[in-house]
């Protein structure tokens, strides 16, 4: 958390400051500024620019500027994005509910008196000038069929390891990827290339359905399975214990009964 569901809620937030002018730049926090990049540059390369578009790719939000350059905002498992004083989102899994200003890593001022900010309790979001969107796979929300089976679908990693890895699918991480195997029935641990052409169908399908429902619902952690992932859970399908492992670094729930 955040994952491709929560910066969408962002970039649709962020929209409220296109058309602004950035008149000042905080960066109190030089961890948080990626590639080298240090506060007086990107303070040189942003002051005086027009914020002419809001884009989302994967977990990447990007604002384009009138300068040309583009600027990158990461969220990490627990930034989230605050123009004035209302939040994209008021809860994330596994952070702080604490509303606290200290966290807040990163801001743009505009000329207006509004300003845009990263609010991150463990400072593992980030800002980047011009960052390349070329490393990032196609878009969770908009890959087709044909993409899923030649960039995610193939050798032998694990099929969670797949869809978690951003340079083959933007936008998914461990909650979705959970939910859509638990949905779909398929076992997380399976080989990426044992699909069968009925597999990538329900791969597929559920895939656009978990994301549609949770941008209706409130996002990632609002899944049918997420009340379960806890030790001991219990399938909400089945009622057989759910397995816990780690797959793809990262804590895995599965049924063992219909995920195979």
């Amino acid at each position: 958390m955040p994952e491709g569901v929560e910066i969408e809620y962002y970039r649709r937030h962020a929209d409220e400051v296109v058309g602004e002018r950035i008149a000042r730049v905080e960066a109190p926090d030089e961890w948080f500024l990626k590639r080298g990049t240090t506060a007086p540059e990107l303070s040189a390369a942003l002051v005086g620019a027009t914020i002419e578009g809001a884009r989302r790719r994967g977990k990447l939000l990007v604002l384009d500027l009138s300068s040309g350059h583009r600027l990158g905002l990461r969220f990490g498992m627990t930034g989230r994005l605050i123009v004035g004083d209302e939040a994209a989102i008021e809860y994330l899994e596994y952070s702080s509910q604490r509303d606290d200003p200290a966290w807040d890593r990163f801001t743009l001022v505009f000329e207006s008196g509004h300003d845009l900010r990263i609010r991150d309790p463990r400072r593992l979001g980030g800002v980047e000038l011009d960052p390349d969107e070329d490393e990032l796979g196609p878009d969770v929300f908009s890959i087709t069929p044909s993409q899923l089976r030649a960039r995610v679908l193939v050798g032998s990693v694990p099929l969670k390891a797949r869809l978690l890895d951003q340079g083959r699918v933007a936008g998914i991480g461990n909650l979705i990827a959970d939910e859509v195997l638990w949905r779909a029935g398929l076992d997380p641990a399976r080989r990426a290339d044992s699909l069968d052409t009925n597999d990538v169908r329900r791969l597929t399908r559920h895939l656009r359905r978990v994301l549609d429902d949770f941008l209706a619902d409130g996002g990632s952690h609002t899944g049918k399975l997420q009340p379960s992932r806890v030790r001991g859970g219990h399938c909400p399908r089945d009622g057989e214990e759910l397995l816990r492992r780690e797959i793809g670094g990262r804590t895995t729930f599965s049924c063992p009964r219909h995920q195979v």
